[in-house]
């Protein structure tokens, strides 16, 4: 028998849940067994104390990367590309460190995070439509994270790069060939990219630390990669045009595994084109999450069942309120059981802590690990443009296995895994926040 959406519970639930949570306001929209939920709790500026409403746009960060993934699709459907087109057949002038690299990334390590660019560039090219064209030039200098297809590491640049190939291709501005091959077509009237259309509704706040975030959002620059605005309910039209058709020919062919995930504890244990792939109790679940300055946002698909969800928030412990929402929600509807996150076993391990002491490095970010009365620490630190947005935080490591550790920054309801590993070559990496950092010292 059906299950069916408690409007009522829900409505209910999504005001506890931003209360234990710490957020200020947030949306939610439910597909399910035909029919379209949406729900709105809280605030959007805590400052200013305007209300959440299911017509409210929030930045829904790097869910923006299933979009460009698809325009990539359209494109390949038209014959203009494939998946496997070298990135440099379409732009000439693109280059990264590794001459090798420049020559041989494609469009299917850019949209599986393979490339192996170290891509947590967070560059601010200026806010005319020549922004993507001066990001890729500036492109020149990146490294590799690791060597181009060895592993998975979550890669910013490579969808700023894959949204230039779409301006190429089409002789649009990414924003507006966004437009022409996805929006419009789904007939989205809440999904937009730059603030002066996002201003024309209600649109959320970041929030740090509890307070209203002082910037609004990400440089123009990064639009490919996390600056599309939108309601709750325009997410999900966008993922049921991936299960349902009407966009693209075929949309599984997304889903058709790249690479496995190192840690396969936060988004899911694959990436295919875009898409993060799981299985829960040996169901396809389809999902992307994101985050931009003080917001983010949540969205999960199971193909078989048609049910969409998309969750938004402004600030406080969203991942802790997108892990709940999801875990009650295919509960509920589907009786699935969304795979728990690890945490300390009530036996501890025994593992030689020593043997992953040292620093690792990327683009962005430094995580420095320690050993202290056996017990292995660890340091975060973000680097580079977004270094003060937050700040560095420090907290324990408990292994769960030989390779696996998680730890909990104070105050945070969510154990954090960690996954220490090697490269075929020997080189040892951890993989922590979706990304593969090298140890370098």
């Amino acid at each position: 028998m059906a299950v069916t959406v408690d409007e009522a519970r829900w409505r209910s639930r999504l005001g506890e849940l931003i209360e234990r949570y710490e957020v200020p306001g947030a949306t939610l929209a439910v597909f399910h067994e035909g029919e379209l939920h949406e729900f709105a709790a809280g605030v959007l500026n805590t400052a200013t104390g305007v209300e959440a409403t299911t017509d409210s746009l929030f930045q829904i960060g790097s869910v923006t990367k299933l979009w460009t993934a698809t325009q990539i699709m359209l494109l390949a459907e038209q014959g203009r590309v494939t998946l496997d087109t070298p990135v440099a057949e379409v732009l000439p002038e693109f280059r990264v460190a590794d001459p090798g690299v420049s020559r041989a990334v494609t469009l299917r390590h850019l949209l599986s995070h393979t490339s192996g660019i170290d891509g947590d560039l967070f560059l601010d090219t200026g806010r005319g439509d020549d922004c993507l064209e001066r990001y890729v030039d500036a492109c020149a200098g990146l490294t590799q994270n690791h060597p181009l297809g060895a592993t998975q590491s979550y890669c910013n640049s490579g969808f700023i790069i894959a949204g230039r190939v779409v301006e190429r291709l089409t002789g649009r501005v990414w924003d507006a060939a966004l437009r022409e091959q996805v929006i419009e077509p789904l007939g989205l009237t809440h999904t937009w990219t730059l603030p002066e259309d996002v201003l024309r509704f209600r649109g959320a706040l970041g929030h740090l630390e509890g307070e209203p975030s002082p910037v609004w959002g990400l440089m123009r620059s990064c639009g490919p990669a996390g600056l599309v605005c939108a309601r709750a309910a325009d997410v999900v039209a966008f993922a049921r045009a991936h299960l349902e058709g009407g966009l693209l020919a075929d949309p599984r062919v997304m889903w058709d595994p790249q690479v496995d995930i190192p840690n396969p504890h936060v988004l899911g244990r694959q990436y295919g084109i875009g898409w993060a792939l799981d299985e829960w109790q040996g169901r396809l679940v389809v999902s992307h999450g994101g985050n931009t300055i003080g917001q983010a946002a949540m969205l999960w698909a199971v193909p078989d069942s048609g049910t969409v969800v998309c969750a938004l928030a402004n600030g406080g412990h969203t991942a802790a309120l997108h892990h709940t929402l999801g875990a009650e929600l295919f509960g509920e509807l589907l009786g699935l059981a969304k795979p728990p996150r690890p945490e300390p076993p009530a036996e501890p391990v025994e593992v030689d802590v020593e043997r992953f002491a040292g620093v690792y490095e990327r683009t962005g970010n430094r995580l420095t690990f320690w050993v202290r009365d056996g017990r292995l620490w660890m340091h975060d630190e973000v680097l580079g443009e977004l270094a003060g947005m937050k700040p560095p935080v420090e907290f324990e490591l408990f292994p769960v296995d030989a390779t696996t550790f998680v730890g909990r920054p104070e105050g945070e309801p969510l154990w954090l895994p960690a996954v220490f590993y090697d490269l075929p070559d020997g080189s040892p990496y951890v993989h922590f926040n979706v990304r593969a950092t090298p140890r370098i010292t």
